[in-house]
């Protein structure tokens, strides 16, 4: 048997007009499926409201904004929001950051670049004057040459993992840990650091709002949607949620 929406088949041939959609998906298939599961649930409750029209994403969009409802965030959530995050709304953080990258290749065993790194780290530890020296010896950066100085770098020129290290660390800090990015393995030390300007709560207040808002809105919707999918007779895939493009 296919697979059916309280009664409903969903063919083939709206799976094949879906799937474009979802190529990006880990499983385009599957998301595929899931979406047009939701949107078949969707419309038939708009059947249930006497939602009627000739454009279904218009009904759809007519029973989320009846069905699923959020409260605004008031002055109060949105300045506790801002106290317990002020690093995200301060503006020209910068540091001054240097690497001694390990590049994984083809040509290279991943244990023996590993191995080579923690030594590396090791001797580091022991003897940080030698940081310039080593990365001019072993990095397969371009910084190499200039003892690995990447200068300065602000909030968004960096990988998000490289980033989220380099800006907690302390100035003079060598990590402790390799840290793994997509272009390898880096060792890496914050010379220093230049600490931004916090922006005033009254400036990026309407910003936090929007924010809570759509977070508010998509909880709200991810619960409406389970609540459909589990009173929902569903044949031939198992719903493990109600993640969807429908509330990105």
């Amino acid at each position: 048997m296919g697979i059916a929406v309280n009664g409903v088949e969903i063919d083939d041939g709206a799976i094949e007009q879906e799937l474009p959609y979802h190529t990006q998906a880990d499983n385009p298939l599957k998301q595929a499926v899931h979406e047009l599961v939701l949107r078949t649930l969707l419309l038939q409750q708009a059947d249930v409201l006497g939602i009627a029209g000739d454009d279904p994403e218009e009904r759809i969009a007519a029973v989320l904004e009846r069905q699923v409802k959020s409260p605004k965030p008031d002055i109060a959530a949105c300045r506790t929001y801002y106290l317990n995050n002020t690093g995200k709304y301060s503006s020209g953080d910068m540091v001054e950051a240097r690497h001694i990258l390990f590049q994984v290749t083809p040509q290279a065993s991943l244990e023996l670049l590993r191995a080579t790194a923690e030594a590396v780290l090791e001797e580091l530890k022991l003897h940080p004057e030698r940081f310039a020296e080593l990365a001019g010896a072993y990095s397969n950066c371009s910084s190499g040459a200039v003892g690995g100085s990447l200068g300065q770098l602000s909030r968004g020129q960096s990988v998000p993992e490289f980033e989220e290290l380099v800006f907690r660390m302390a100035p003079g800090e060598l990590g402790a840990r390799l840290l793994e990015t997509r272009f390898g393995l880096h060792i890496v030390q914050v010379v220093r650091k230049i600490e931004g300007k916090v922006l005033p709560f009254e400036a990026v207040q309407s910003e936090i709002a929007a924010w809570l808002e759509r977070e508010s809105s998509q909880r709200a919707m991810h619960q409406y949607l389970h609540i459909l999918v589990g009173h929902a007779r569903i044949e031939g895939m198992e719903m493990e949620g109600a993640d969807s493009p429908l509330v990105q």
